[in-house]
């Protein structure tokens, strides 16, 4: 399986149009143009065609984490947890 076919499984699975695409790349700082962009969705034998690097494949899939996780908080912050079985354990311990 090619970096071209994971990229498109993921783009079908979640649904995601071009300016999705683009708008996860920009988490991460990486800047693509929607031609540069469809070329990677285009068939084989297709002239415009154009192979996924590693580079933009990893970049997209850490865009992605950022996406749908939110970014990392930062060392030293306390992670706020949003269950709420976890927040009545807390609750009860500090009681």
């Amino acid at each position: 399986m090619t970096n071209n076919d994971i990229f498109k499984k993921l783009r079908v699975a979640h649904k995601f149009r071009d300016e999705d695409i683009i708008k996860i790349l920009a988490l991460v700082d990486f800047r693509i143009g929607k031609s540069e962009l469809n070329a990677f969705f285009r068939k084989e034998d297709h002239p415009k065609y154009m192979e996924c690097g590693d580079q933009i494949l990893r970049n997209f899939l850490n865009g992605l984490v950022i996406h749908l996780r939110g970014p990392m908080p930062k060392k030293g912050e306390k992670k706020v947890s949003d269950t709420p079985a976890k927040n009545k354990i807390e609750k009860k311990s500090n009681d």
